[in-house]
């Protein structure tokens, strides 16, 4: 396993980290959920990300449980507010008042004393970048949050809350969290990844295989048991075009010819960016995890010519 710094500061991270996003707690139970944890840190994964939404706090619960074996120091402990947790109209967003209930719950419930990484799950329009900013910094003075970051934030944002930071002598944000691969990735190059180099901060990307697509699994239907085939996973099914399964098919036979598999592609093809600090991936196997982490030996075979190849495969989708 690799380590790269986020942005400028000095936190290193695996360069490949575990996420619980309708995982843990979810699609996993327990038990799996604990081994996979177990096994992805003994190939060296240091970075675990969860957020106070998933699987109604489930995942936080379950990834506290997983990590009570292992030395805390050792870890970079990830999690995110902004979505419905609480009730009420202060249930929700970046106000002071929320994100300070919030973290004391995800603590409580991560059973940890402090975040290594703190992220603002969305933008908040109905709360300043001055609130925001000034609530993460005095989480960092308070010894709650040792980092904090954004997620799903436009570049535009991602600036104003940085500028906002410097302006009043405050901690500023060190990460965004986009969605990033092979067919989401205009906006990510495009916009964020400028910002993000004159900022100093680092990417930590999700998605790497677009929700399951770019590891082939679907390249001859859906199969059963596979999470498009669940009844909660339908609008899965509306990313499974005639048009992007023909070209995932393409992809998986690049992949061969490489030796590798088409999802260790996917994830290689991120690596090489060097704006990207982590990529954050999921599994529901300890054989999802190996293959994953094997893209860390990969993409420093990728060449001009074949990440040329590969865009003449796939085409991003239009974002807006």
């Amino acid at each position: 396993m690799h380590y790269r710094r986020l942005g400028r500061s000095g936190l290193k991270v695996s360069e490949i980290s575990l996420g619980s996003w309708v995982t843990f707690g979810s699609q996993v139970d327990e038990q799996n959920s604990i081994d996979i944890v177990h096994a992805a840190y003994d190939q060296g994964v240091n970075f675990f990300d969860t957020a106070d939404m998933y699987a109604g706090g489930q995942a936080e619960v379950i990834l506290g449980k997983a990590i009570k074996g292992l030395p805390r120091e050792a870890l970079v402990l990830a999690s995110k507010v902004f979505w419905p947790t609480m009730p009420g109209p202060n249930g929700r967003g970046l106000s002071r008042k929320h994100v300070m209930e919030s973290i004391h719950a995800t603590l409580r419930r991560l059973d940890t004393d402090y975040l290594d990484l703190y992220y603002c799950h969305r933008y908040d329009p109905d709360t300043s970048y001055e609130e925001v900013v000034r609530v993460m910094d005095d989480l960092i003075h308070q010894g709650k949050v040792l980092y904090w970051g954004s997620s799903g934030w436009e570049a535009a944002q991602v600036t104003q809350a940085f500028g906002t930071a410097r302006q009043f002598n405050l901690v500023p944000p060190s990460t965004e969290q986009p969605q990033y691969n092979l067919f989401h990735r205009k906006r990510v190059e495009n916009d964020l990844m400028p910002v993000v180099r004159e900022l100093g901060m680092g990417l930590t990307t999700w998605s790497p295989l677009y929700y399951g697509i770019l590891t082939g699994k679907y390249n001859h239907g859906i199969p059963p048991g596979s999470r498009a085939a669940l009844p909660e996973m339908g609008w899965i099914r509306d990313h499974i075009t005639p048009d992007r399964i023909s070209a995932v098919r393409q992809l998986t036979e690049l992949a061969a010819s490489l030796d590798l598999t088409t999802a260790q592609l996917s994830i290689a093809w991120i690596l090489r960016r060097k704006e990207v600090s982590s990529v954050i991936t999921g599994a529901t196997r300890i054989e999802q995890l190996d293959e994953n982490l094997g893209a860390a030996e990969a993409y420093e075979r990728l060449t001009e010519e074949l990440v040329d190849e590969i865009f003449r495969i796939i085409t991003p989708i239009e974002e807006k």
